[in-house]
């Protein structure tokens, strides 16, 4: 009697002793946000793409290779994995003259610019701009609290000062190719910008089209905007869609993701016609959507883009 008495006990530490331990390996797992050195693919003849590998804050790095010019597109989380970029840059092109610039302004996408030689020249929006000046050292502060190696990343990051800024619409001639930049925020942040790298037909869409995942932000997210960014996609035809961060797709992307937010707007339009209160809207849209993809990463801000739907309903 007595040994049964014991074996629960000793049964239970164990088990709690196995989902400690087991709870401590997933937390280790979690890989340092480093971009992948020799890792680059080309997508198209002038469009290479640093894959991201799934790793929170490491953005698909894009990099345009033109006769004249490079252009890199989202260089990392400070200092240290621009260096890397750099270093990737130097495996598919020789050129001297290299332009950099970013989907939006969150630290992962901007704050690896200043690693870049003098000479090179940041090309940004002026939304972004204003838009680090507001909200990127707080950005920084949250960021560095996630780990050991993050606040390491991001000592001393800031934002690279602007060589050649532009309202909505700007293209950059690289020398044999263009790359058009297209500012359709406010969606995922005020200052979203696409990417449009012409005859390759390749876009970086930042976080506004992703591949079965989807993220809206807080606050500041338009559905209007968000509709008008998925027409302005579409028309440049692409065949080649590159996400912020997530697997390379075609450009079927645009659909899914217009499709979702339709039904994000259709499910809010009736909820509040039934004269549910905005929050409880929001919530609903977001349980329903995530019990419906389970297996999609990312749609925790859905709840913003069912308020910003409530918000422009009649």
């Amino acid at each position: 009697m007595s040994g049964t008495r014991l074996a629960r006990p000793v049964v239970l530490v164990a088990s709690l002793s196995l989902l400690i331990s087991s709870a401590a390996a997933q937390q280790a797992a979690v890989p340092d946000p480093l971009v992948k050195e020799n890792a680059t693919v080309k997508v198209a003849a002038h469009t290479y793409v640093i894959p991201d590998g799934n790793v929170p804050l490491v953005p698909n790095v894009g990099i345009v290779v033109g006769s004249r010019a490079t252009l890199v597109i989202d260089p990392g989380l400070g200092r240290r994995n621009g260096e890397a970029v750099l270093r990737e840059v130097a495996t598919v092109s020789t050129n001297s003259e290299i332009f950099i610039a970013s989907t939006h302004f969150h630290a992962e996408h901007s704050t690896g610019a200043p690693a870049f030689p003098a000479s090179a020249k940041y090309v940004s929006p002026k939304i972004q701009v204003e838009e680090f000046a507001e909200n990127g050292a707080a950005q920084i502060r949250t960021f560095s609290a996630r780990s050991p190696m993050t606040a390491q990343l991001l000592q001393g990051a800031a934002l690279r000062t602007a060589d050649i800024t532009f309202d909505r619409d700007y293209v950059l001639d690289l020398g044999g190719v263009r790359v058009r930049m297209l500012v359709v925020g406010p969606t995922h942040t005020r200052g979203d910008t696409g990417f449009f790298v012409e005859g390759d037909n390749v876009l970086f869409a930042g976080d506004v089209v992703m591949n079965n995942s989807f993220l809206a932000a807080t606050g500041v997210t338009s559905m209007k905007a968000w509709l008008a960014a998925f027409d302005a996609f579409e028309a440049m035809r692409p065949s080649t869609i590159v996400p912020s961060h997530g697997a390379v797709g075609d450009g079927s992307l645009i659909g899914v993701s217009r499709s979702v937010m339709l039904g994000v707007q259709t499910r809010a339009q009736a909820l509040k016609a039934q004269g549910r209160p905005a929050d409880e809207v929001a919530m609903m849209v977001q349980m329903e959507f995530e019990e419906a993809h389970p297996n999609w990463p990312r749609a925790n801000g859905l709840a913003a883009a069912a308020r910003a739907a409530y918000a422009e309903a009649p």
